[in-house]
Parts: C-alpha cells; sequence; structure tokens
C-alpha cells in the first residue's frame, strides 16, 4: 500500500486508522497489524497511484496499485467495469484545464504514467484561446490498443499504436491518475498524421447528468457548444507548435454510442492479441500481473522489486512559465 492510503484515509475522516502505520521508504505498507477496519477499507478500495521521482521532471512516474500490488494500468486494469452495462473504465492521464502532456507510458515495464518529452524537454499543450489546457479530462482506456498494423473499417486508416483515448465530459476536475468509471456516449475520428486517433466521449457514472445522458446526441442538449468546441481545439492544438490543422473523419461528426461501443470492442480485441503475443508488441511493455495466458505475467513480489528501483519521490521542481 503506497503513502497514498494514509492520505485518502485522512480525506476520508479515517485519519484515527491511519496512525499506527508505518511505511518504508520505498512506499510499502510493512506494518503486519492492521486493523480489521482498515482491512476492509483496504479490500473494497480499488486502486492507488505512488508517485516516483519529482513532479515537472522527466523522472516522474506514476505507479499503480490494487491491494495485492503494483499494476499496469494498461493491462491490469479491466476495461469493463459492468460488462452488462457497457460501463468502462477510464485511466484519467491529464486533468481538465491542465497543460501538462502526461500519458500511459507503453514502454516503460508497469507503465507508469509520465509526462511526454519532445526534443528533450517536457511537453506542454499551448493555450488555444479561449481554451486553457485540455477542455475534458483527458486519458484512456486499459486493456485497448489501436493496432497500427490494421487498416480501421471506418476510417480506412491504420491504428496510432496507443490505447484508446477518452474525453471525460462531466463538471468535475479529475485527477491524474484517477481510475473513473465511465459511460460511454459517442466517438469522433481525429487523423492525426494519416493514423487513426479515435476519442471516446464519455460521462462518470456518479456525474448529476449521468441518467440524463445516454447518446451522443445528448450532449448538446445538456452541454451547448462543447462538441463544436473539441472539434476546434482538436484541429488546432498543434499549430502553435508549427504543424497543420488536424483533420477528422466524417467531417468531424461525432459517432453514436453503438458505434463507440463497437469500436472499443475491437481495441480491445487488439489488446488481448497484443498481451497473448499475437500481433506485434511493436515496443510495448506488455508485463502484467493478472492476465490469464500472457506470457508477460509476472508475480506481484516481481512487480514490487520494479517498483522499489524507481526513483525515490522528491519534492516538485519549478516549472517554466510558459510551460504552463
Amino acid at each position: 500500500m503506497s503513502v497514498i492510503t494514509s492520505h485518502v484515509l485522512r480525506c476520508r475522516g479515517l485519519n484515527k486508522l491511519a496512525i499506527p502505520l508505518r511505511l518504508a521508504a520505498t512506499g510499502v505498507l510493512v506494518s503486519p497489524r492492521l486493523s480489521p477496519v482498515f482491512k476492509y477499507y483496504v479490500r473494497n478500495m480499488s486502486y492507488a497511484t505512488v508517485e516516483k521521482g519529482a513532479l515537472n521532471s522527466t523522472d516522474y512516474k506514476i505507479y499503480f496499485r490494487d491491494n495485492t500490488g503494483p499494476i499496469s494500468p494498461m493491462h491490469d486494469i479491466p476495461l469493463y467495469a459492468d460488462e452488462a452495462n457497457k460501463t468502462v473504465n477510464m485511466v484519467v492521464e491529464i486533468p481538465r484545464w491542465t497543460n501538462a502532456k502526461m500519458e500511459i507510458n507503453l514502454k516503460e515495464t508497469l507503465n507508469p504514467i509520465k509526462q511526454d518529452v519532445k526534443k528533450g524537454k517536457l511537453r506542454y499543450v499551448a493555450n488555444c484561446f479561449p481554451h486553457h489546457g485540455y477542455i475534458w479530462n483527458y486519458g484512456a482506456l486499459p486493456q485497448t490498443w489501436e493496432n497500427p498494423e490494421v487498416l480501421d473499417e471506418a476510417t480506412g486508416c491504420k491504428g496510432d499504436n496507443d490505447p484508446i483515448d477518452v474525453l471525460e465530459i462531466g463538471y468535475r476536475v479529475a485527477k491524474r491518475g484517477e481510475v473513473l468509471k465511465v459511460k460511454v456516449l459517442g466517438a469522433v475520428a481525429l487523423i492525426d498524421e494519416g493514423e487513426t486517433d479515435w476519442k471516446i466521449i464519455c460521462i462518470d457514472v456518479n456525474d448529476p447528468l449521468a441518467e440524463q445522458m445516454n447518446d451522443v446526441s445528448d450532449i448538446e442538449k445538456q452541454y451547448p457548444g462543447l462538441m463544436k468546441a473539441t472539434i476546434e481545439w482538436f484541429k488546432i492544438y498543434k499549430i502553435p507548435d508549427g504543424k497543420p490543422e488536424n483533420q477528422f473523419a466524417f467531417n468531424g461528426e461525432a459517432k453514436s454510442r453503438d458505434f463507440a461501443l463497437h469500436i472499443v470492442e475491437e481495441v480491445h480485441q487488439h489488446w488481448q492479441n497484443l498481451v497473448k503475443r499475437e500481433a506485434p508488441a511493436g515496443g510495448i511493455a506488455c508485463t502484467n500481473t493478472t492476465v490469464v495466458g500472457s506470457p508477460f505475467k509476472i508475480t506481484s513480489e516481481a512487480a514490487e522489486e520494479i517498483l522499489e528501483k524507481a526513483p525515490n519521490t522528491l519534492e516538485p521542481q519549478a516549472v517554466d512559465p510558459i510551460g504552463k
């Protein structure tokens, strides 16, 4: 269990339970005596994060844990939170209104969230008037992969070699590394340098408007102007970096919930082929602790060793004002 657990307990008014706990420098819980109430809480806590390195530096990483040990957010968090109702899990990489280009790192073991680096410098997206940073909670669906060797039937372009992207449009600003249960509403298809880059539009199931949001057509009713702003944002956000305007398939038309769910299921199948070595890995680290039948599966003990070798948590570094 990470140092985050102690913080969560305090936030939940359970600070008395956190007092007797001793945490090693690695962030691993070492006390053998846990109260029954604490054990119950831990068993029912889905995921926690462990920060390593210094925020605003190239060595900063966010690792994930469940109640058995370290996990990969790409491979070990299930796609479906409730498959019968098609509720999916979303890993938040970039909270709304922020600029740091954080993402699940596919090349590192256990796939921690890291800030993207371009030409040796940390990457930030520009503020494109009138927007500040990302205009939704931005992240990815676990256990999905847009296969770069397969032509997408809908767009005619190959995948971008990443998990599928998610735009969560609810009212709350999420936290980096948070895992949300979300309802799929629709999808838009960005064509990024000739590759298909689907954006799945969703809403947190706990959002006050979630029950009224059941398809892409409901977005304009509750969030007038949001879809227009979404298309505009993706078209122009790379222009300050000297790149041309991005293009969309279907002239930027948002596709329905059923269409989006079909795309999600397709990229989930591509991930299954990847993690079971039935498709080329393309440099992706497929180490996991839970996937039955995967040749990349390791023990929780081995995962703990990987986490222990990561840089210790340090104070955040100063940020260049231009990068904010």
